[in-house]
């Protein structure tokens, strides 16, 4: 007999729906696995002709003949098979007799790695697997316990937890009440969306948390540089409580793009908060990028909509940090590999942090440098001038002084500084909103498209004049024009005016001082 069931494979961040179809009761007893399945989907046979025998039940007689279909998307992992584990029991004599109901099992989408026992383990991609069930009309989605409340997010489709294929079989003939997962991802936004760590606990420091603020209204990137201990780590782990929450289309972004990669904690339905994600200067240009030979997401996508923060900048391979000049510019990376293109989101706010020197204390009062004038330009050369170009606020973070450290007076907190942000990206989008010909991607200033610039960045001819004399003097590209121009649009959203002033554009200005020429 012939049966279908329906689950999906992950490919990227999205899925794909897959059609399993069994055939059994011909020829001589083996079971053959076709579809372009990898060494983990060839070595369910195994797992699932012992999961049945432990859990009751027969499998086909004579040749079994698993297709995956399509036969041109490689199949990976183990979440096929409890779908191939019913396929064999409905195609069995007893499947025949409709003691497992066909249709229940074809408007159904099924996934999970089982145990020789028969229960259920989680798998990775169980919400991207469950937005392509939705989107392709099925009408519920069996996943494992440990995956309820993360497919649960998904609205219009029924999310049914179970812990063993028994029970899922049990379900299926109507012998046991489904246990149904519900989310409502609004309110958990609402209910988890809090962070730890606040800037009212950052003592001092006015100057990089008036940068900080400024770029994170404007989504711009960010660099410090500054001395041992002086807080640059600090402040930078406190950028995602100032930054607005993200909405639930951002949220469900976030979570597919973690649930992919397995990073998704056991029983957590929706990553609430901004992400912070903070690599080793040891890292490769594939897992900052992301790739492999079945290409999967780096930390750049990992960061979506959050903070990449890259500690010790000089101290990352070149060539690491060289890989970064196309999501920096695009919000997306597309890697291309034998097996296939895939493109990820990775639309982040890059803080990176370094020291003035090798040893850390060039320009320091109170604490001389060791380092030579040759080391000192070897170290700041490790960054590219590209690179540099695509960073638009750099800040110097001086030392705390004691004074500061001991004073009782109140910091300002994270959400005091979030209501201001709020209401410039507020600005922003209502301003994005009437501009013709805008790109649905603009979320903030730092993404404007040349056009946007235009008609947003307008200049009088004075603070045309200023701006001319600083790319002739401090030697900017035509890059670093745009990003200052950008800047000085954020600085006037944060003041509530419309119009981009002498004043913003000299605050702007100053964010480049350590661009170019100042440089190297």
């Amino acid at each position: 007999m012939l049966a279908k069931v329906y689950s999906a494979a992950v490919l990227g961040i999205d899925a794909v729906e897959v059609e399993i179809e069994v055939n059994g009761g011909h020829g001589m007893s083996k079971i053959v696995i076709v579809g372009l399945p990898d060494t983990a989907v060839k070595e369910s046979q195994d797992r699932v002709t012992t999961a049945l025998a432990n859990s009751g039940f027969n499998r086909p007689f004579g040749r079994t003949t698993i297709n995956l279909a399509p036969a041109d998307i490689r199949k990976e992992g183990p979440g096929f098979d409890l779908p191939i584990a019913l396929g064999m029991i409905a195609a069995t004599e007893e499947g025949a007799n409709s003691s497992l109901p066909l249709q229940e099992i074809e408007s159904s989408c099924f996934i999970g790695e089982l145990a020789l026992d028969g229960a259920l383990r989680p798998v990775k991609g169980a919400l991207a697997v469950a937005l392509e069930a939705r989107r392709r009309g099925r009408v519920r989605i069996f996943v494992p316990e440990a995956n309820a409340r993360e497919a649960s997010v998904v609205e219009g489709l029924q999310t049914i937890a179970v812990g063993s294929l028994s029970e899922t079989v049990e379900i299926l003939r109507g012998r046991a009440m489904p246990r149904i997962s519900r989310c409502e991802p609004g309110e958990l936004l609402t209910a988890l969306g809090h962070h730890e760590a606040d800037f009212s606990e950052v003592r001092g420091q006015p100057s990089a948390k008036r940068a900080i603020e400024i770029a994170v209204a404007g989504g711009h990137n960010l660099l410090m540089i500054g001395p041992p201990g002086s807080g640059k780590s600090m402040l930078a782990r406190r950028i995602p409580s100032i930054i607005p929450p993200m909405t639930i289309d951002e949220a469900l972004e976030v979570t597919k793009i973690h649930s992919v990669c397995g990073l998704l904690d056991p029983g957590v339905s929706l990553v609430s908060t901004r992400p912070f994600r903070a690599p080793h200067h040891t890292i490769s240009d594939v897992g900052l990028l992301g790739g492999s030979a079945n290409p999967s997401p780096g930390e750049v996508s990992l960061s979506h909509h959050g903070v990449l923060f890259l500690d010790e900048l000089p101290e990352f391979r070149r060539a690491t940090l060289e890989v970064m000049r196309q999501p920096l510019e695009d919000g997306r990376v597309t890697i291309s590999r034998a097996s296939g293109t895939m493109t990820f989101p990775a639309e982040f706010m890059l803080v990176a942090a370094m020291n003035p020197c090798p040893c850390g204390y060039f320009g320091q009062a109170k604490r001389q440098c060791r380092c030579s004038s040759a080391q000192i330009a070897r170290y700041r050369q490790r960054i590219s001038g590209p690179l540099l170009d695509r960073i638009d606020i750099h800040i110097e973070v001086p030392p705390v002084e004691i004074r500061e450290l001991q004073s009782d007076r109140p910091e300002e907190t994270s959400a005091e500084i979030c209501e201001r942000v709020f209401a410039a990206r507020q600005r922003q989008q209502m301003r994005f909103s009437n501009t013709r010909g805008r790109s649905s991607r603009t979320r903030c200033n730092a993404r404007m498209t040349p056009r946007q610039i235009r008609e947003s960045c307008i200049l009088s001819n004075r603070s045309a004049e200023l701006l001319r004399n600083a790319m002739l003097e401090m030697n900017l590209s035509a890059r670093a024009y745009d990003r200052i121009l950008k800047v000085a649009r954020t600085i006037a959203d944060l003041a509530e005016e419309d119009q981009i002033t002498d004043d913003h554009l000299f605050e702007a200005i100053q964010f480049r001082q350590l661009d170019r020429k100042n440089w190297v």
